[in-house]
């Protein structure tokens, strides 16, 4: 089977290079093109990038040498590639702009921009929770009037760290929820290397995530109404984001509240069957086991858990009763992987499996 041709917009940032290491092997998706801004334009790739390679694993030999395109050349991105993820740092209605040219020149777009996560129409998908949202693309289409251009994205990588483990609770009827993250630097975009303040610090505060991290899973719960996605009116959520010295990995400390309240092993049982579409479509990404709830009391740590399935799982421990909540817990996803980069690409297998990008 012919793989497909994608392009790389904003291939020389962080989030772009992990696409790249992700995309290097894969067996749906061939990278054929890499595009961002007009400064990098024309320059080989390892030339664009120079010394700001932020992997750990030595950039591909086979993207050293591809051409840099301007993101802004739409028309010659759609000569080379069937669809796009994109990852650019550039100011939102300018990220909005730039997508929706994508969508309407017929290149899909899987984002991993936060521009489009609340326009109405925009799936913004975690695969295992709320693929169905995806259905909501015929009537962007209609809205844009292509044929196959569209924009899916995914939600903030924060969220991903404890909206996977409420979600089978919600059965219970979960009333409040308090959550505070501790994330690492790469969420940022950064290593210790270009942020050295970060060593031995803590700073009590990340610009737009305490909002994100309270709307964003009410959207990951909505239901699709009248060709546009409709966010879930409950739990009420407040949360605070802390950045923390660490470098791949964003905590959650978790307490929550129920209509009615489950038994330990009632949560625990949910935890441990819970999968979605990725697992039944057994697609490349997926984890074999979504979330992994560890007994010690210890566990998840960032260094030991956050590369669980290749760092597309997510994990939990710590699952106890609570004096003013009914329970409290931990839980740990991989920023970059989940969170980033492998979500969008987790995102982009199902699209493809689901026939959106025919």
């Amino acid at each position: 089977m012919a793989k497909m041709k994608v392009g790389v917009v904003g291939a020389t940032g962080m989030v772009g290079q992990r696409f790249l290491t992700l995309l290097e092997n894969h067996p749906y998706f061939e990278v054929s093109a890499l595009a961002a801004s007009a400064r990098s334009a024309g320059k080989t790739y390892e030339e664009a990038v120079g010394d700001r390679w932020k992997m750990s694993t030595p950039m591909p030999e086979k993207y050293k040498s591809m051409i840099i395109i301007d993101a802004a050349e739409v028309e010659k991105m759609a000569e080379l590639c069937s669809f796009v993820f994109c990852a650019v740092d550039m100011k939102k209605d300018e990220i909005k702009a730039l997508e929706e040219k994508y969508a309407k020149a017929e290149i899909p777009v899987v984002s991993n921009n936060s521009a489009n996560r609340w326009t109405p129409d925009v799936p913004m998908i975690i695969p295992e929770i709320n693929s169905d949202h995806a259905e909501v693309i015929k009537y962007q289409r209609a809205r844009l009037g292509t044929k196959r251009g569209f924009i899916a994205v995914k939600p903030n990588c924060s969220i991903q760290s404890y909206v996977p483990m409420l979600t089978p609770l919600r059965k219970f009827g979960i009333k409040e929820v308090v959550a505070t993250t501790y994330q690492a630097i790469s969420g940022a975009g950064k290593t210790f290397r270009e942020w050295p303040e970060m060593i031995d610090n803590v700073i009590p505060y990340i610009g737009g995530e305490e909002e994100k991290s309270e709307q964003e899973p009410l959207r990951i719960w909505g239901h699709i109404e009248n060709g546009v996605i409709v966010k879930a009116e409950a739990p009420i959520i407040t949360t605070q984001c802390i950045r923390v010295p660490v470098t791949d990995g964003h905590t959650a400390a978790v307490f929550v509240k129920f209509e009615n309240k489950p038994s330990k092993e009632e949560i625990l049982e949910l935890w441990k069957n819970f999968k979605g579409k990725p697992q039944e479509l057994g697609l490349p990404s997926a984890p074999e086991q979504f979330i992994t709830y560890f007994e010690e009391d210890n566990r998840p740590q960032c260094n030991l858990d956050r590369g669980i399935y290749g760092g597309m799982g997510v994990t939990a421990g710590r699952l106890r009763e609570d004096t003013l909540y009914d329970y409290k817990f931990v839980g740990l996803s991989h920023n970059t992987l989940r969170g980033a980069a492998g979500g969008a690409v987790l995102n982009a297998e199902l699209l493809y499996k689901e026939g959106y990008f025919d």
